[in-house]
């Protein structure tokens, strides 16, 4: 059954009350051309043909959507698919989006990108397709990111990208989007700022997504070729949410899918423990409507609206912020959101590993956790779709170690 929710965004780039644009005077200008340049590129045969060219030969599409069946097994309920983004060259779906970004430099005339990282996968997306296209690529990284993904820090740097380290504030992703924003301001006649989840000003949340959407389109076609019917259950995990609302997107009109992203639950409830923004009725404290980095959205704040610090064992999902999309989602409670503590991430990382053979990335591994504990009140008539956002080389020093 369809359900009647329509994105009632008459401005573009707005959902419902969020998104936007609230940038300095400086960015609206590239802002503008980028929205144009994209808008092009919708009706533009070449380039489509050149993306999905790329897709299919570069980035390793389609990717496989896996029925899990000693993970079904061993939890004894639902059905369970992974779509396994793990398996795309980089080790992530980050690079869907560097790709598209990367061509739309290209045709802007951009011979020098910038990006930010947290966990680095969207860094390593970002190294690549630059060195695809001989692009320059410079990438802010926190120090505190640096130290926790290092072989992410040297795969960038093997592709050719320079790797800025940023020592400011909680020197985690929000702090390297900053540095990110100040370069290009200061660099917007020749530099491309390929932003890599669905946040910031307008265009970017719209424009990662649809680069993104190939993830739903595909496991909407797969599962129905494998199972001829929707899934009930949709898994992602939700940092700033590109993966969660790649996979979404293609389900967001079958009021029957179940759309559920798991966010960082970090340590504990109180702020500065965890990165939990639609959390409230877990208990996670902090977050409520405010602008940060160009968009309005959910954001966990203090008292007097500062920014809080954050705090998960994935360097991918401890922003403050969530992409405006996914806000619109949870207030028409179309999707819902709940938080995955470290201790249960990496718990379910380990399930994974020894009952199908794959190592998830942690980021990943919080979609997993989520479900595992969801399972029991599954029937086994459900039939779920896990997105495998990456894989989980980058985080075999924090395992080790904890494990």
């Amino acid at each position: 059954m369809s359900s009647q929710i329509v994105n009632p965004a008459a401005v573009p780039g707005r959902f419902g009350p969020y998104g936007g644009r609230y940038v300095p005077e400086t960015l609206m200008v590239p802002l503008f051309e980028l929205e144009r340049a994209y808008e092009l590129t919708k009706t533009d045969a070449a380039f489509q043909s050149e993306f999905h060219g790329l897709l299919k030969n570069f980035a390793g599409r389609p990717t496989p959507l896996q029925f899990a069946s000693r993970l079904t097994a061993h939890l004894g309920g639902p059905r369970i698919y992974l779509k396994r983004e793990d398996l795309l060259h980089t080790g992530a779906h980050k690079i869907n989006n560097a790709i598209g970004q990367g061509l739309l430099a290209v045709k802007m005339g951009k011979p020098r990108i910038i990006a930010e990282t947290g966990a680095g996968q969207h860094g390593v997306a970002s190294a690549t397709i630059a060195a695809h296209l001989g692009l320059d690529c410079v990438v802010y990284m926190g120090t505190e990111d640096m130290a926790r993904q290092a072989l992410n820090v040297s795969r960038m740097r093997m592709l050719g990208a320079q790797v800025v380290g940023v020592e400011a504030g909680s020197r985690t992703l929000k702090d390297a989007i900053n540095e990110a924003m100040r370069d290009w301001v200061t660099n917007i006649r020749t530099t491309h700022y390929l932003l890599g989840s669905v946040l910031g000003a307008h265009p970017y949340p719209t424009m990662v997504r649809d680069f993104q959407s190939v993830i739903g389109r595909e496991a909407r076609e797969q599962i129905l070729s494998t199972e001829r019917r929707l899934p009930t259950h949709l898994y992602a995990c939700v940092g700033g949410g590109s993966n969660a609302i790649g996979l979404f997107y293609a389900f967001v009109r079958d009021s029957s899918v179940k759309m559920v992203g798991i966010e960082a639950g970090g340590r504990g409830t109180g702020l500065g423990e965890h990165a939990a923004r639609l959390g409230v009725l877990q208990g996670y404290t902090g977050a409520r409507p405010g602008v940060l980095q160009g968009t309005y959205t959910y954001v966990l704040q203090n008292a007097d609206g500062q920014i809080a610090a954050t705090h998960s064992i994935s360097a991918g999902l401890d922003y403050p912020a969530i992409g405006p999309e996914h806000a619109w989602l949870a207030d028409e409670r179309r999707a819902e959101y709940a938080a995955i503590s470290d201790d249960a991430a990496v718990a379910a990382a380990r399930l994974l590993a020894r009952t199908e053979g794959i190592i998830p990335a942690l980021e990943s591994a919080h979609a997993i956790a989520g479900l595992i504990e969801r399972a029991p009140q599954m029937s086994k008539d459900d039939l779920v779709i896990l997105n495998l956002s990456g894989r989980g080389d980058k985080d075999m020093d924090t395992y080790s170690r904890l494990l």
